[in-house]
């Protein structure tokens, strides 16, 4: 049995977590937190064993693993509390700048702890990466689209940019396009060369495209979850392996 701390648990991301968590038999949600949370546990339709925190600093819980979907602003605390209070941490949530990720990283190694970070816990997200690393060694031309629901707290996402890391690793120097722009902006954000458009509209969830160009050809890679419960099945696979980890890692493919 894995006993689960889940942080985040009032948010869309949240819910669908605590419904996963209650279907899988061998997982037992034993706290849930949010600095928003001012009813018990029965208020909130759980079980009430389950202990409901509003306050980081006076989490005490018997967990196994900690889950996050919160905010940007807030999980870089929360991971830092997670590894220091020896919960596994499954982080859900985007916003980690590259140098908290590294301390985060070291501090995981100090403890002996295995994590994961993971920018998309969508398996179809998950392959787009992989797909799009490949293909950029023999495409250097390429730019990324991602979109969104207008209520996303950050843009890029955090995919698109593990998306732009991933290419950048393999890609060749190189320089594309050399527009103008007439408009501060247009082009979209430029991470190492390789242009990032965020696209915020209702009706959207999450959607991501590569385009790659080259000489008489383009290809196209792409990948669209139309609801949130489809990136439960990442999360699951987390939960259930991330004790094998040594340390805090990025990216779910290290788990699959």
């Amino acid at each position: 049995m894995v006993k689960i701390l889940l942080a985040g648990f009032t948010g869309s991301m949240g819910q669908k977590a605590i419904k996963m968590i209650e279907d899988t038999p061998e997982f037992d949600l034993v706290a849930v937190y949010a600095p928003t949370a001012d009813q018990s546990a029965a208020e909130y339709g759980l079980a009430d064993s389950v202990a409901v925190f509003n306050d980081l600093n006076q989490i005490d819980a018997d967990a196994d693993v900690w889950i996050d979907f919160t905010i940007p602003d807030s999980v870089y605390k929360d991971t830092k509390f997670a590894i220091e209070h020896g919960y596994h941490p499954v982080i859900g949530t985007t916003g980690l700048t590259d140098d908290q990720e590294a301390e985060l990283i070291a501090l995981s190694k100090q403890k002996q702890l295995g994590g994961l970070i993971a920018p998309n816990f969508g398996l179809s997200a998950v392959l787009l990466m992989k797909f799009a690393k490949e293909a950029a060694q023999y495409f250097p031309d390429v730019e990324v689209i991602e979109m969104h629901h207008e209520d996303k707290k950050d843009a890029p996402s955090g995919t698109a940019l593990s998306t732009a890391k991933m290419i950048d690793e393999v890609r060749p120097n190189h320089e594309q396009g050399d527009s103008k722009e007439s408009m501060p902006g247009v082009r979209g954000g430029d991470y190492h060369g390789i242009r990032i458009h965020a696209v915020r509209l209702p009706g959207y969830i999450a959607h991501e495209q590569v385009l790659f160009g080259g000489a008489g050809e383009a290809l196209t890679i792409r990948q669209d979850s139309f609801d949130r419960a489809s990136f439960m099945q990442g999360v699951k696979v987390a939960v259930k392996n991330v004790k094998k980890l040594s340390e805090l890692v990025v990216g779910l493919e290290n788990l699959l």
